[in-house]
């Protein structure tokens, strides 16, 4: 057989740079595996046990690294499987290309086994979406795939019927007279949304020069402009608030950092918000409007690198398009540097007392194991060019509050989407993308038990990643959430008895330890970290410990203690977790 359109496929992803590509086999992408086969030395396929799991390993990919990460399965139910982890893709601006499979051009429209039009089934996912109809398409339509996905921090996708994989390279079955060609582009294009407009510049700068209680809120769209996010806050005196997403903008222990927003955040990030009178937004299109401040009441500086996410959330005063760093790098010649140095005081007195509390909780006396203790001694144990991923979840909350940025760590989680279970699969990619660095994924039992099969995954590829399961045995965060709303629980327990993931961890080939008393929670984190090969910690922890907001809104309280008196089965535990929270945090006083 001699070059077949599969390989033109492959070769053109090599000389985008593409290394790695996550996927799952089937009967619709065999002359995709070919071209991959005879590509190996090119390009590492990685196997992994569910097709959603791939397309989670290509987000992070993206996320990390900024250049496309790729994922690839078969016609119909595995190309289904992709969505999910292609969602999470699209809200949180990843680039990556979806390659997927469809039946033979000749029985197209006949309902043919497996036949799903993937191509309409991805619309509102992708940024680009194409059905490959002729071989001499691919080497144009895989750049321009790529450059869309790069251009638009998106997902573009192609499928490619069986025959046309499997087609010679240079056919060209209807005798195009001018059939595509690749385009001149350089593969290593990227986008460069570059330096804002002058006049933007020097109308923001007026703004914030005029700012009495100024106020940077940073989120994932500044992950490279670390020093340019903390020399704008040292000229403005502005303490800097964090997404979740964002949480490795600036160190957590910096003299600026107020910690995060919103359920998962702070009680000083919080205080900000309220009292702030002028707001940066760099590199963030927070959605939770209710945790900013009300529209109106703040002046508003915005600097984004799409034009269309700015001025969605609050109105602003000032939107300038561009990059992170480019932008604050411009900006900086502009601002008056503020000698008054009490409003950022006021908020780093804020910061210390808060850490002091968060401290207190991760409490190595406390049974139940309090479910901050083992996130805290991970913050300890860990190196600092350690990578955490995390799930969704209660554990997103101790994650947020307990993981310490610090040197030049690293944090990863689906943000806007939200979704369980892309912590593991996300580590799994992260280790391959960047061997020797410590990579963590810290989990929620739900969220590990839905993709759990990857821990394989990571022993067949010997992945030294470090799994710590928070183990509550409940759907915690929507436990917590029925509460807030002022109803029972209902329906978020899985019931006794809870699962043993370290059993699993060993019947992969890994290192397992189940850990019940609190005293052993640091020894065994510390081994696991050690192992060489993919380790997991299946911490059970105390299953009524609330993730309480920052700040509890009045009608907040309200809710919950209606909850609690219409026949909250676990009520006395809760009440007892709640006093031990209370006499941790008066302890470190």
């Amino acid at each position: 057989m001699g070059r077949i359109a599969a390989e033109v496929l492959v070769d053109r992803l090599a000389e985008w740079g593409v290394d790695t590509v996550f996927g799952l086999p089937g009967d619709g992408i065999n002359g995709i595996m070919e071209g991959l086969r005879r590509a190996s030395d090119k390009v590492r396929f990685v196997l992994v046990h569910h097709e959603e799991a791939a397309a989670f390993m290509a987000t992070a990919h993206g996320k990390a690294t900024g250049r496309i990460g790729v994922c690839l399965a078969t016609s119909g139910p595995g190309g289904i499987h992709l969505l999910n982890g292609l969602y999470d893709a699209k809200l949180d601006h990843a680039p990556v290309l979806a390659i997927t499979g469809l039946q033979e051009t000749s029985v197209l429209g006949t309902g043919y086994q497996q036949e799903v039009a993937l191509d309409h089934l991805f619309e509102d996912v992708t940024e680009y979406n194409l059905v490959v109809s002729n071989p001499v398409q691919l080497p144009g339509v895989v750049d321009i795939a790529i450059r869309t996905a790069l251009a638009r921090r998106g997902v573009a996708h192609l499928t490619i019927p069986n025959d046309v994989q499997v087609a010679d390279a240079e056919a060209d079955p209807y005798e195009h007279v001018a059939p595509a060609r690749p385009p001149a582009t350089s593969p290593t294009f990227l986008p460069a949304p570059g330096r804002p407009r002058d006049e933007d510049l020097r109308a923001a700068a007026a703004v914030l020069n005029a700012a009495e209680r100024p106020a940077i809120l940073a989120g994932q769209g500044a992950l490279r402009a670390r020093d340019e996010v903390l020399a704008v806050a040292d000229a403005l005196g502005a303490p800097v608030i964090k997404t979740l997403p964002g949480k490795a903008v600036i160190p957590d222990d910096s003299p600026f950092a107020v910690g995060g927003i919103g359920l998962l955040g702070t009680r000083p990030g919080e205080d900000l918000v309220e009292d702030c009178d002028t707001l940066l937004m760099v590199g963030t299109n927070f959605p939770y409007t209710k945790h900013l401040p009300a529209p109106g009441t703040v002046k508003v500086v915005q600097l984004e690198a799409d034009p269309v996410r700015a001025g969605v959330r609050l109105p602003t005063d000032v939107p300038m398009i561009g990059d992170a760093a480019e932008g604050l790098a411009a900006l900086l010649p502009l601002l008056d540097r503020r000698t008054d140095r009490g409003h950022l005081e006021k908020y780093q007195a804020a910061m210390a007392t808060w850490r002091a509390e968060m401290d207190a909780l991760e409490d190595e006396t406390r049974r139940p194991i309090a479910p901050q203790l083992a996130v805290g001694v991970l913050d300890d144990l860990a190196s600092d060019d350690a990578i955490l991923t995390c799930d969704s979840g209660t554990i997103a909350t101790w994650a947020a509050r307990h993981w310490t940025i610090r040197g030049d760590r690293r944090f990863f989680l689906s943000g806007t989407l939200a979704t369980m279970a892309p912590g593991l699969p996300y580590a799994n990619a992260l280790a391959l993308a960047y061997p020797g660095r410590q990579v963590i994924a810290y989990l929620g039992d739900g969220g590990f038990a839905m993709l759990m099969a990857e821990f394989l995954t990571a022993a067949q590829h010997r992945l030294p990643i470090t799994v710590v399961v928070n183990n509550n045995d409940s759907l915690g965060q929507i436990l917590w959430e029925q509460m807030v709303l002022g109803y029972p629980e209902h329906g978020v327990r899985f019931g006794e008895p809870a699962g043993d993931f370290a059993a699993w961890a060993r019947a992969c080939g890994g290192s397992g330890v189940r850990v019940t008393e609190p005293g052993d929670v640091r020894g065994a984190i510390k081994d696991a970290l050690a192992f060489d090969g993919p380790s997991l910690v299946d911490v059970v922890v105390d299953p009524n410990e609330p993730p309480m907001p920052g700040k509890v809104s009045y009608e907040q309280a309200k809710k919950f203690a209606t909850a609690f008196l219409k026949g909250q089965p676990h009520k006395a535990a809760i009440a007892t977790t709640l006093f031990k929270d209370k006499i941790s945090k008066l302890g470190k006083r």
